[in-house]
């Protein structure tokens, strides 16, 4: 089983290495967005969408197993978006993105992001070629995920801690989410944010922006170099 893993996780990595050469290539720049389900992915990239699409040109792909529900909440929005469903699959992987970045097509300067399946598992084990990864942890879910789950969290550029609008209704802290994520992960950058009331999306908005300019002065800097 251990051989069988390896030999899937290798074939996966040569591809996500494919695809990151290619959005960088096109000055693309892709995130991995990650969670369990019902944490807010969907309600965070609608109210994104919505404040700064028109500086920030997004597209979407969106995994679930079934069903087009979210693709379509995008859809609405305005913003390119593809459908992928993986059936059984617990996840997306670098192949499944692949077909969908043809599909999309997204243009040079574009944000992707990648709405994974909601699972805090198998997502974490598969590199798709994201420039950056992102996890988004609710307040709902209380504190211990992280501990319970922390590959997922190991490999986090940033997590968003959802939900603090509920906080007050909720036997636990802020201090506490936090203090879990630190425990796995000194270096990722904690936003706490409020999907449906406002709080803390411009940081993560700021947060965008900013990985798409570190992309785009890399790719200045190698075009130089060149």
């Amino acid at each position: 089983m251990i051989l069988l893993e390896q030999r899937i996780l290798a074939k996966n990595d040569q591809r996500a290495q494919h695809n990151r050469s290619w959005l960088h290539a096109r000055g693309v720049v892709a995130v991995n967005l990650m969670s369990a389900p019902g944490s807010g992915k969907t309600t965070l990239l609608e109210r994104t969408i919505r404040d700064v699409g028109a500086e920030l040109p997004l597209v979407v792909i969106e995994g679930d197993q079934e069903t087009l529900f979210d693709a379509r909440r995008i859809a609405a929005t305005g913003c390119p978006v593809v459908q992928i469903n993986t059936g059984a699959g617990c996840h997306l992987d670098a192949d499944m993105v692949a077909r969908g970045l043809r599909t999309v097509d997204p243009a040079a300067g574009s944000v992707v992001v990648i709405e994974n399946v909601g699972n805090l598992v198998c997502p974490a084990l598969f590199d798709l070629g994201e420039t950056g990864s992102v996890v988004i942890l609710s307040t709902t879910e209380g504190p211990d995920k992280p501990l319970k789950y922390p590959q997922m969290f190991i490999g986090a550029d940033l997590v968003l801690i959802n939900k603090i609008d509920l906080l007050p209704y909720l036997k636990l802290s802020l201090e506490e989410i936090t203090e879990a994520i630190r425990r796995v992960n000194q270096r990722a950058v904690l936003i706490p944010v409020s999907a449906t009331e406002g709080d803390g999306m411009m940081r993560w908005y700021g947060w965008l922006k900013d990985l798409r300019k570190r992309s785009q002065h890399f790719l200045d800097t190698h075009s130089g170099q060149a």
